[in-house]
């Protein structure tokens, strides 16, 4: 049956992405991106690039 195999899949996907060792710099990219993607939702003129500043800035406060 089709649902079968692509349940299988699936699952063998999920276990594979549990595998997976993501670096800090990946993290941060997926953090960045994730940030933007729900502001920018809820706020049209958010840009990426106001995201990093802001990013940029916050890491900077917690190195000083």
């Amino acid at each position: 049956m089709k649902v079968n195999a692509m349940t299988r899949n699936f699952e063998a996907l999920l276990e594979a992405a549990k595998k997976v060792q993501t670096t800090p710099e990946h993290r941060e990219e997926q953090r960045r991106s994730f940030a933007y993607g729900n502001t920018a939702y809820e706020n049209s003129n958010i840009t990426r690039e106001m995201v990093n500043r802001q990013a940029d800035a916050m890491a900077s406060e917690r190195n000083d």
